[in-house]
């Protein structure tokens, strides 16, 4: 166990930063070039005043119309959103294990903070694979895929509670838990997760072309 633990919080650790990192810079860059291709007047009405006006409207809650059309899915996506990524880069295990490898350390969230995030991610999970399993028009799209991807964004959270809280079975639990989150940072660039990053490039796009050139809110 304790040889696994090793092999998982170290090589296997660089592994998944790696292709996270790469993947982004792999990503960028090559949809970058696509869009030119595909587009070679988009980085001439590019306006990063429209581009960061349309980013705000479809960031926050009820900015835009399709939010305010969909007020409860709009409220979970914010929240969700809002906990996944604060809550493992506070987390104070997260911060020492950072600590300990770099030097380096920042402010951290109270436990039972950090607690209530994790918990709001898991529940924000079962609301969207229930909403998949429910509504006729996710579910008519929705794969296979998509059900394991929703299990793997949950799976770092589960088991790092249940880690957390020193559970039954904690230490392959914590193993899990290292594992899960590796896998999941492996594959963001190359899934449906990577609208984490291309999101930003995509509707400064959108926000551009329409306020720019086609003088009209995308909104």
């Amino acid at each position: 166990m304790h040889a696994i633990y090793n092999f998982v919080s170290g090589p296997l650790a660089w592994v998944a930063f790696i292709l996270f990192f790469g993947g982004i810079l792999y990503q960028l860059i090559s949809r970058a070039i696509m869009a030119k291709k595909k587009d070679a007047f988009i980085y001439e009405y590019w306006s990063f005043y429209h581009a960061f006006r349309s980013i705000l409207h479809w960031i926050f809650p009820f900015a835009s119309t399709n939010s305010r059309n969909r007020p409860v899915l709009s409220v979970v996506t914010f929240i969700f959103h809002i906990c996944i990524f604060v809550a493992p880069i506070f987390l104070f295990a997260h911060i020492t294990l950072i600590n300990e490898a770099f030097n380096v350390s920042w402010w951290f969230l109270p436990d039972g903070v950090a607690d209530i995030m994790t918990l709001l991610v898991i529940g924000a999970c079962i609301f969207f694979l229930i909403r998949r399993l429910t509504q006729p028009d996710v579910k008519f799209l929705s794969n296979a895929w998509d059900y394991v991807l929703l299990a793997l964004v949950a799976a770092p959270f589960v088991t790092g509670y249940w880690a957390y809280h020193q559970w039954p079975g904690n230490q392959l639990v914590t193993i899990l838990h290292m594992l899960s989150a590796e896998i999941l940072l492996a594959i963001i660039p190359f899934t449906k997760l990577n609208h984490m990053f291309l999101f930003f490039f995509t509707r400064g796009y959108m926000g551009s072309e329409f306020g720019a050139v086609r003088f009209a809110r995308d909104w």
